[in-house]
């Protein structure tokens, strides 16, 4: 068994803790949940919210268990889409930190993780109607 050697740059956080943290930004927004309200479910105050959804901060697995239970999600729901340069961490195929941080905060990423595309989504399933869904779609489309 391989042992992984990853030293951890000063200032810079893992990539990992960035790609956990985005997720639970991204399913409290869709959730509509502010930081204050998933503080408060968590116990924890909204500061710390705010360092985990960074990644300045790494969630304990407890931690990560309530924040799963809280958000209605399985614990593995904040490990899914990790970028594969992320997953390839082996002592042999190490990725710098400063180069997996990057492609964690990739540009054309950030676009899913805005509030207004989080909200737009979220409004647009709010919609019971399916065919109003679908003359929305169509609208959007015409458009664009």
């Amino acid at each position: 068994m391989k042992r992984i050697q990853y030293r951890k740059q000063t200032g810079v956080p893992d990539p990992v803790d960035v790609h956990v943290g985005g997720r639970v930004k991204l399913r409290r927004t869709l959730l509509g949940l502010s930081q204050e309200e998933l503080a408060d479910a968590v116990g924890v105050t909204f500061q710390q919210i705010q360092k985990y959804e960074r990644g300045t901060n790494r969630m304990g697995a407890s931690r990560l268990f309530d924040m799963a239970t809280v958000l209605d999600v399985p614990v593995s729901y904040f490990y899914q889409d990790i970028p594969k340069e992320i997953r390839a961490r082996k002592s042999n195929e190490v990725t710098p930190p400063s180069e997996s941080f990057e492609l964690a905060n990739d540009p054309e990423l950030s676009l899913y993780t805005k509030r207004e595309t989080l909200e737009l989504v979220r409004y647009y399933f709010q919609i019971s109607d399916k065919q109003t869904r679908n003359e929305l779609m169509d609208l959007i489309q015409a458009l664009s």
